[in-house]
């Protein structure tokens, strides 16, 4: 299934599955498998601890909040594509970010564990049908399918790319 199959584009989401190509799910989450097409690795490792303003995340940070959404996202679409209808929070991502203590690691150990996560992801995707792709949850109080999970993940990295160009380059 593609991003035009998605029937209802769910607010706040909608930033991240508007920069996804109109593509196959598996072909999109499968380009997007390794973060150095986005950000390539020699440049977040120039950054270092940068951070554009007080308060705003470092590139490992960055990294480790698109590891921990991926696998949020995934476990949501897992619940979700199982036709469980209960609601499901939102998480506090400066809390996430606070507590993952990314500072501590070295870049390419993220960008690893990025790909393993995303290969993960893939592995999932895979397993769901049309008619999985198509069931519906709520999260973050809004309605939203797994179909359109998949291309939340697939919009994310993008729109972190995006910001990493635009206020930290």
């Amino acid at each position: 299934m593609t991003k035009s199959d998605i029937a209802v584009l769910p607010q706040f989401f909608d930033r991240y599955i508007n920069l996804a190509p109109d593509i196959d799910l598996i072909d999109a989450l499968q380009a997007g498998a390794s973060l150095e097409t986005l950000l390539p690795l020699q440049t977040l490792e120039n950054l270092g601890d940068y951070r554009y303003a007080p308060g705003k995340w470092t590139a490992k940070d960055i990294v480790q909040h698109l590891i921990d959404t991926e696998r949020i996202m995934a476990y949501r679409s897992l619940r979700f594509a199982r036709n469980d209808k209960t609601s499901l929070p939102g998480f506090e991502e400066d809390n996430f970010a606070l507590h993952a203590h990314a500072s501590r690691r070295n870049l390419t150990d993220l960008y690893d564990e990025f790909t393993l996560q995303r290969q993960s992801t893939l592995a999932l995707f895979r397993s769901f049908d049309n008619e999985m792709l198509q069931r519906t949850g709520i999260c973050f109080n809004q309605t939203i399918s797994v179909l359109s999970l998949g291309f939340v993940l697939v919009g994310h990295p993008i729109h972190h790319a995006n910001i990493v160009r635009e206020r930290y380059l």
